[in-house]
């Protein structure tokens, strides 16, 4: 199906959304050259240390990567403006690390660190906003939807994934928030220098949420990702998500339920069909917050290809910051977590958790992993992360130990 069929098979209510909200313009430049000479630049670094220790391979791994960012928003005209951002990112002393997809060819011999070194355009995009409620975007862009479960930026890499799309969002002050865009290409976390850097789509994604104040927010959605480069990201998705907190007492409760349904799309060469659940549950009292968690993704022992894949996520934030489920395994996979988080001397915070993990499809145990971080705020533009995970293979997996530490300072001018 080509895109403007696509376009107008979307549902009458969406067009009627988009008519209605796009009377009025906001401006704040009196002029288009007062565009450019009203606009903002800003600056940002993030240092990182990261180390691999990991079963399998002959060395373990050490990257000392920082990054430099520069961006510019022009100021508004006639609801109009333009964004661009520039990364570059570069090795400070220890670079002994496999940066993965081929772009460090003679370092196999150590674990993955997937943070290429090299320039990047990561943002540049054409926007119109309405006094309405409505922002279009064309160009190189960041998209997240919800917590990045499936639409995300993979912002915990130095080089992240941005998306060559054209955008619509609405928002209104009754709580609706529409979202959906067209995706062209897919710029991954690899770089332009590998052919697993760019992936070319035709990819349509919607959300749309309603947010109840005390209550909480229902989010519906639609990802329909058709992968010309990776045939097995090809599929198509729709699910609802509620998330919201109640106060009881002095203790505020949080809770999460979320199902989607998917199938294979496009040119995907196995036809399935996988089922993702979600459930959190969390108390916060006394500066503290337990938590617990449940997440399973379908998949099928007897058949490889069969599994529920989030090809456009941010996978580092879920199942364990080891990284050993970025790939959703055949059998599928169930989370089990259970953790703890807070703060400490007023602005550390801290957060430690604990996954087991098994086949969602037959009895296959793979592990467990243990969790921690601590973080803090400093003058209001810097941040210091520490963090660690140590993942535990079950005898019977095919997964090895690994343990992965950080030392992250970031900055923003």
């Amino acid at each position: 199906m080509n895109t403007k069929r696509k376009l107008a098979a979307l549902p009458a209510g969406i067009l009627a959304v988009l008519i209605t909200s796009i009377a009025g313009q906001a401006q704040a430049a009196d002029s288009f050259k007062e565009m450019f000479t009203q606009g903002k630049g800003g600056f940002a670094f993030r240092y990182r240390l990261e180390s691999v220790d990991q079963d399998n391979f002959a060395k373990n791994a050490l990257a000392s990567t920082i990054r430099a960012r520069l961006n510019f928003r022009t100021s508004d005209w006639k609801g109009w403006g333009l964004f661009a951002e520039y990364d570059f990112v570069e090795t400070v002393g220890w670079d002994n690390y496999n940066a993965g997809a081929g772009n460090t060819p003679g370092k196999t011999r150590y674990p993955v660190v997937a943070d290429p070194t090299g320039p990047d355009l990561n943002q540049a995009y054409l926007s119109w906003k309405s006094a309405g409620g409505s922002e279009f975007r064309a160009g190189r862009q960041r998209i997240k939807y919800d917590n990045d479960r499936f639409i995300g930026n993979v912002g915990w890499r130095q080089n992240p994934q941005t998306y060559d799309a054209v955008s619509y969002r609405f928002k209104n002050k009754a709580g609706v928030d529409l979202q959906f865009a067209y995706i062209g290409k897919v710029n991954r976390i690899f770089g332009d220098e590998v052919a697993a850097g760019n992936h070319d789509t035709d990819t349509l994604i919607g959300n749309i949420s309603k947010n109840w104040d005390n209550i909480g927010k229902l989010t519906g959605y639609y990802y329909n990702i058709d992968n010309k480069d990776l045939a097995a990201f090809s599929t198509s998705t729709y699910g609802l998500r509620f998330v919201g907190k109640q106060k009881v007492g002095s203790t505020t409760l949080g809770y999460t339920a979320e199902y989607a349904h998917q199938t294979d799309a496009a040119n995907n060469p196995v036809d399935y069909s996988a089922d993702y659940w979600r459930f959190d549950l969390s108390a916060t009292f006394g500066g503290f917050t337990p938590y617990l968690a449940f997440e399973s993704l379908g998949g099928d022992n007897t058949r490889d290809g069969a599994m529920f894949r989030t090809p456009l996520a941010t996978l580092h934030a879920f199942n364990g910051w080891a990284d050993k489920f970025l790939a959703t395994p055949a059998a599928g996979l169930n989370d089990a977590m259970i953790g703890v988080k807070g703060k400490v001397f007023s602005s550390w915070k801290w957060n430690v958790v604990y996954h087991d993990y098994q086949a969602e499809s037959g009895n296959a145990k793979f592990g467990s992993e243990l969790d921690a971080s601590l973080a803090t705020k400093l003058a209001g533009r810097y941040g210091v992360l520490f963090k660690a995970a140590s993942f535990k293979a079950d005898n019977s997996s095919n997964y090895d130990d690994t343990l992965k530490l950080w030392f992250m300072l970031t900055g923003s001018f």
